[in-house]
This record gives C-alpha cells, sequence and structure tokens, in this order.
C-alpha cells in the first residue's frame, strides 16, 4: 500500500520519522476526544515493546501546546511523542472521515453522534463499557483504588467479586470512561480550544521502513479508533510478538 504523500510531507523533517525503521504513526483527534484519551493509554503500557520490535511512535492531535502538556501528564504519554495541529486540514488531506455534519453546527453534530447517529458502533461500545468483555484485558489490579473524581474511590477489588478476574469486568471499562470524561470536563478550554472540530475522527497509519504502508485504519464513529476495540492494539501482534 502507497503511503498518502499528506503524511510524508507531515513527517519529512522529523529526525525519529525517518525512514529506515518502521514507524506508527496515529492521528489522534481533539485532545478532550475520549477517543483520544484511550488511545493514548492503550498505547503508554506498550511503548517498551515497541521499542523493542524497532517501531518508533508519533502521535498527532488536534489542539495546542496547553492541552498537549496536560494531556500528556494525564495519560502518560511521552511529551516527545506528541505534536499538535490547530486544525483539521491534516486530518483531511489524509481522508480520515470528518463525522457527522448535522445542521446547526458542531454540537449537534457532536450529540447525535454519541447517541450513534452518523456514528457506527458507538452505542455497542458504551454497552461494551457497562457489561463487560471476557475477550478483553483487565483494566484495573485487585490493589488498586480507582479515583474518578466523581464518584467517592472504589477499592478495585469490587470488580473482581462482581464479575471474577482476567478480563475487562462488568462496568470496568465504564469507569475508567467515566474518571476520563471527569478530566475533560473539568478542562474543557484547555483540551479543546476550538470546538469546530469536535466531530472529527482519527485514523492510525503504521509505516514499514521504505515508506511502504503496511496497515492503515480510518475510524467512522465515537469510541471506535480501533477496528479491534476489545484489544485496540491487535494489529501490531504480527510485528510485536515477533519480537519478543
Amino acid at each position: 500500500m502507497q503511503t498518502p504523500e499528506a503524511l510524508l510531507s507531515r513527517i519529512a523533517d522529523l529526525p525519529a520519522m525517518a525512514a529506515g525503521s518502521k514507524r506508527l504513526i496515529v492521528l489522534l483527534t481533539q485532545l478532550g476526544d475520549f477517543d483520544s484519551m484511550e488511545y493514548a493509554q492503550a498505547l503508554v503500557p506498550e511503548l517498551p515493546r515497541l521499542e523493542q520490535a524497532g517501531i518508533r511512535l508519533l502521535a498527532i492531535a488536534i489542539g495546542d501546546q496547553a492541552g498537549a502538556d496536560r494531556f500528556c501528564a494525564f495519560t502518560g504519554m511521552p511529551s516527545e511523542l506528541l505534536q499538535v495541529e490547530p486544525d483539521a486540514r491534516l486530518h483531511q488531506a489524509l481522508d480520515l472521515s470528518p463525522g457527522l455534519q448535522a445542521p446547526g453546527g458542531p454540537w449537534p453534530s457532536l450529540l447525535l453522534m454519541c447517541a450513534g447517529i452518523g456514528s457506527p458502533g458507538t452505542l455497542s461500545e458504551v454497552l461494551r463499557g457497562y457489561t463487560g468483555d471476557r475477550s478483553a484485558p483487565q483494566r484495573f489490579g485487585d490493589d488498586e483504588v480507582v479515583s474518578t473524581g466523581v464518584l467517592p474511590p472504589i477499592p478495585a477489588g469490587l470488580f473482581r467479586r462482581a464479575g471474577g478476574e482476567g478480563f475487562q469486568r462488568p462496568f470496568e471499562l465504564a469507569t475508567v470512561r467515566l474518571r476520563n470524561m471527569n478530566e475533560v470536563l473539568r478542562n474543557w478550554s484547555t483540551y479543546v480550544p476550538d470546538d469546530r472540530f469536535i466531530t472529527q475522527r482519527g485514523g492510525t497509519f503504521l509505516l514499514d521502513s521504505d515508506d511502504s504502508l503496511l496497515y492503515v485504519y480510518r475510524d467512522r464513529g465515537i469510541l471506535g479508533f480501533s477496528a479491534t476495540m476489545q484489544r485496540p492494539l491487535a494489529f501490531l501482534d504480527p510485528w510485536l510478538n515477533h519480537a519478543d
């Protein structure tokens, strides 16, 4: 597959993204988008394995530097791996979905997408957060105390008592999302300095050492940043498992 020229042009002046190594380039949405938060939280624990496999990571989101700084502090994403764009021009050049464009502007469009309109898979993914998923990994260790900023601190051992262990238990992912939502809403203007692009969706591009495209995914709806949301980074298995 051929890598879009707009992406090659965007990374051309970045030494870490030079040809000669595999590169994972993630186009996040707005920094305050729940997808951006969850994608970063999926990537951070895998950074050592990416490095071992020789895959260099770059995330590009819509926002500004103040938002990027807070995003990195909250998610644990190393600041050198995240860059920001002030608008959605790069996303559009890469043929990423702008999301629903309903009459009335971005906010009515976003609310409709949250209700599953023009946002395939959103409602089923929300439901999965509440019902649990035996094909997805456990999110909290039993010795953790989970603070969402909304509810009283929750001993994570309660999830084991409610559903077992070794997989994503009922309400476990919903609790992660509640914590993310509280962080975003309390700091909305920092994460989203320009709300014109709140419906814009993202994408994933895995480049080979010769700039050819090994994998691409363009998401179409909210909470759809991966083709396999139960294991968002499953597409990397052929390369990460080979490196283990």
